[in-house]
């Protein structure tokens, strides 16, 4: 335990804090991030716990806080983040932090209200201008023919509006004001649709865009100017301004009273300008001071919050408060160091206690990764969280997974592109890291940096094998074919080469495939039969992998049972079978060279035989190298003994383990005593010896033993102030066991009477029929999983064919067409261009869509076909009381969220 290998080994206790202290000790154990606390108050309601009032404090304050970031972002000023981590300041402080964000938030309110009341003054005054304009202009222009343009206007409409026209003798009167663009086609019919179209409407269009001062958003603006004669148009043309919430100006008759007016305008706009201008500058100096503060002021109330909010979890007796919580048990020393630290921060004399418990609740897994791993644990964990104390996936998947994806992704150019892409941003991480990437799939590439990395060194790896470098082949060490050609063979199109004379010397290259098989006519022949019986071998060999680390959770959870009814029959039947015919492969591999190719069997025939017990033995009537014929001798003896150990397995799965399951559990019934508990926790006669007298199992050789066990005098259910004194035999660390079912279990008040219940449920659950029907889906789904996950691995070679394909497909039809085009001069830009789309397809279908691709198979080889023989995955994941997260966060829009 406490490796990579397993979970750390976990701990559940109780502590026993001290009111006054209790806040400092979360405060530290926040900062150490290594304790899950568990919520001993889940059916009390959220708004009736004890520190509510505290919590609503700071999130009024987290309101204040947000608002001034927001406005902090709204003027471009950018947030600084200086990798600082100030400590949750004492609750007395919090109201020295509560005057200052009041103080603060009220300033930049007013500040905000002042600031809004003048720009909307200043828009208002800025729209006037460009009406006075305007109208000044438009009187000088029109102002002697207005009366004829609308008599003119007017002409040809119907009867009635000529008539009121000549009996309407008031004078003429105008409005002048300015509507929103988007409006002025309704604007122009509702007027006159009102008006009868006894008014004479202009509009123009003004060339200046305006601020809305609150939205910030831009308005583009009309000017309108609308006669009319009479009060009774006056009324109806005010009424449809006001309708279309149009702005209308008191804009002079008189000429002089307009240009007055005008420069009266231009002087308050200029004194305008003065007092933005020092409002904005004032306004500006409050967000500096806020944004030098805001990043800890952020972290310190966040961290408040989380404290209070774990305190709220804790059950309250008198002047303690009582917690219970998971926490590495390697962690020990560090947790008592912070809880001292918190004690003499608080000032309390009392110390606070940890008591270790004893419980069937199953811990949290956790793993103490570093970046390098963190990637791969990831993968494992989207499958499933690791059970506690089974074998973690996790290191073998930094190796396996790479290596898969490169057998299907095999190509040294492609891989070189990738492992420079990796490795650049494992150079660049702190870089990167520190700027917080908001854009999710550059977060994703970022954080599978080394998997990247890795995928693209194991695929050079693979390239070099395959002897593929973006499609072609290299010629390094010199092929290992020599031609031994006749003259008229020259003549023929096709040549065709004898190994046994043309590669006499009997040597294979040095590394890898021959480069002359990139020019052959039966490459794709050759190199199908390679692949496809390296991916049968691959995969056979990691389920059988997956199948040994069985041994490992067996002996750990100590179901050494499990061993000869679960581990050696799914061994056997899976090694006897499809181990076998990976034995024969490399066999004939070995067995069969050049000279005796054309007496090689055909392994096919051979396997469908083995199940069928059919085989020929060589008699002189037969063909000496009939591939049909045994190929070695004793070999029916040994596929009938393959085939009966594998059919006998079978069996043996489905039957033993339900067969034992049951005589142990009516065993387990007929031992136990008929004595029934009065009392919770009471200790039935029968297990008392049990209780006292067990031998105790010493860890690392210090003789350590359970606390609850018998001490020389201490007495049952006495607080243990040391964990120097724990049994680390798994009842402390929650492991469930069969004898603890009948003990003494040590719980939170709201798990009384589980024990209880948990004995009840263990009947019903483990009844008869379940266990048979449990064990035969497991049977049947693993030997039929056996066919179907080794069918699955041929994926590997066809996504390695597909791979090499394209990359041939885009060489021949892009880069090498681009290379035949044009002449001496015209060919170097035609080549540049082709080698730029090349490039972008290679990057796009090659690198992109394939190496995604590639990377969800081989995500489907770990998470189905290995895992599902070892890994359980029904666990949870350990997740500490931390501060981290505070740090890590870009914005207070993050916690809202």
């Amino acid at each position: 335990m406490g490796s990579l290998f397993r979970s750390e080994e976990m701990r559940l206790c109780q502590m026993f804090l001290q009111t006054e202290a209790a806040y400092a000790c979360v405060s530290e154990l926040g900062e150490l991030g290594l304790v899950q606390f568990k919520d001993l108050n889940s059916k009390v309601n959220a708004f009736q716990r004890t520190f509510v009032a505290e919590i609503r404090r700071c999130e009024e304050m987290e309101r204040k806080l947000r608002y001034t970031e927001k406005e902090i972002l709204k003027e471009h000023l950018k947030i600084p983040d200086n990798r600082e981590n100030p400590k949750a300041p004492a609750p007395k402080e919090m109201n020295d932090l509560e005057v200052e964000f009041e103080k603060m938030d009220t300033e930049l309110r007013q500040v905000n209200t002042n600031n809004e009341a003048l720009k909307q003054n200043y828009l208002e005054l800025t729209e006037l201008r460009e009406v006075l304009t305007k109208t000044q202009f438009y009187f000088q222009m029109y102002g002697q023919d207005i009366q004829q343009m609308m008599e003119e206007e007017t002409l040809g409409q119907h009867e009635e509006a000529i008539i009121g026209r000549q009996q309407q003798t008031a004078a003429l009167g105008f409005f002048v004001g300015t509507v929103l663009r988007e409006k002025v086609p309704v604007f122009e019919r509702v007027m006159k649709f009102v008006t009868h179209s006894t008014v004479f409407l202009r509009t123009e269009e003004i060339e200046r865009a305006f601020v809305d001062p609150i939205s910030g958003d831009e308005l583009r603006k009309c000017m309108f100017i609308v006669f009319y004669q009479g009060d009774q148009l006056r009324n109806k043309v005010k009424k449809v301004c006001e309708g279309m919430r149009g702005t209308i100006y008191p804009v002079p008759d008189s000429p002089q009273e307009r240009a007055n007016m005008l420069n009266g305008v231009n002087t308050r706009i200029a004194d305008l300008d003065n007092v933005l201008h020092q409002s904005n500058e004032h306004r500006l100096r409050v967000l500096k001071n806020a944004q030098k503060e805001i990043r800890s002021w952020t972290i310190k109330v966040e961290k408040i919050k989380a404290i209070y909010h774990t305190m709220n979890m804790f059950k309250v007796h008198q002047n303690s408060l009582h917690a219970e919580c998971w926490f590495p048990a390697k962690a020990i020393d560090d947790i008592r160091r912070a809880l001292n630290i918190g004690e003499k921060i608080s000032g309390s004399s009392i110390p606070t206690v940890i008591q270790p418990m004893v419980t069937t609740e199953a811990p949290p897994s956790y793993y103490n990764c570093n970046r390098f791993v963190k990637g791969f644990q990831n993968i494992v964990d989207s499958y499933g969280v690791s059970t506690y104390g089974e074998v973690n996936p996790a290191p073998y998947t930094i190796i396996t997974f790479p290596f898969l994806f490169a057998v299907m992704f095999g190509d040294a150019g492609h891989g070189l592109i990738m492992f420079l892409f990796g490795l650049a941003l494992v150079i660049k991480e702190k870089s990167i890291g520190s700027k917080k990437l908001s854009n999710e799939i550059a977060n994703t590439f970022f954080g599978g940096r080394y998997i990247i990395m890795l995928m693209g060194a194991f695929s050079i790896y693979t390239g070099i094998i395959y002897n593929d470098f973006f499609s072609k082949s290299v010629n390094i060490f010199g092929s290992q074919w020599h031609p031994v050609i006749k003259d008229e063979e020259w003549e023929s199109e096709d040549i065709q080469l004898n190994p046994i004379t043309s590669h006499y010397n009997l040597t294979a290259y040095p590394i890898g495939v021959d480069p002359i098989w990139q020019a052959s006519m039966n490459k794709i022949m050759f190199l199908n039969s390679l692949k496809m019986k390296m991916a049968i071998i691959l995969g056979v060999t990691q389920m059988l992998f997956g199948i040994v680390l069985q041994i490992f959770n067996h002996v750990h959870f100590k179901s050494y049972i499990d061993i000869f009814i679960r581990f050696i029959p799914e061994f056997l039947f899976l090694g006897c079978l499809f181990g076998y015919l990976v034995s024969q492969v490399i066999y004939k591999w070995l067995k069969f060279d050049a000279t005796l190719s054309h007496c090689a069997p055909a392994l096919l025939i051979h396997y469908i035989n083995m199940f069928m017990f059919k085989y020929e033995f060589p008699s002189p009537d037969k063909e000496k190298c009939d591939p049909n014929l045994v190929y070695y001798d004793g070999q029916d003896g040994v596929q009938y003994a393959m085939f009966f150990i594998a059919i006998l397995s079978v069996p043996v799965l489905l039957i033993v383990k339900p067969v034992y399951l049951i005589c142990k559990k009516k065993g387990d019934k007929h031992g136990h005593s008929d004595h029934a508990a009065l009392i919770h926790n009471e200790v039935p006669p029968g297990n008392v010896s049990w209780l006292f007298l067990r031998p105790q199992t010493p860890v690392g050789g210090k003789g350590v033993v359970n606390p609850l066990h018998y001490q020389g005098e201490v007495e049952l259910g006495q607080v243990n102030m040391s964990f120097e004194h724990d049994n680390h035999d798994g009842l402390g660390n929650g492991r469930a066991r069969e004898e603890t079912t009948h003990g003494v279990t040590i719980n939170s008040d709201d798990e009384e009477g589980h024990g209880e219940k948990h004995d009840h449920d263990e009947v019903d659950i483990h009844s008869t029929g379940e266990i048979i029907i449990h064990q035969a889906i497991h049977t049947i789904e693993f030997c039929l999983g056996c066919i179907s996950h080794t069918a699955s691995y041929l994926r590997l070679w066809a996504l390695s064919l597909a791979h090499a394909q394209l990359s041939e497909v885009l060489w021949n039809m892009v880069l090498r067409l681009g290379l035949t085009m044009g002449g001496r001069y015209v060919g170097g830009p035609i080549i540049f261009v082709i080698f730029f789309i090349w490039a972008n397809l290679t990057v796009a279908i090659l690198l992109l869509m394939e190496g995604l691709s590639a990377f969800l198979h081989t995500l489907r080889l770990h998470w189905v076909e290995f895992q599902s023989k070892f890994y359980m995955g029904e666990g949870y994941h350990f997740q500490p009381f931390s501060f981290n997260f505070i740090l890590n966060m870009q914005s207070l829009e993050e916690i809202s969220a």
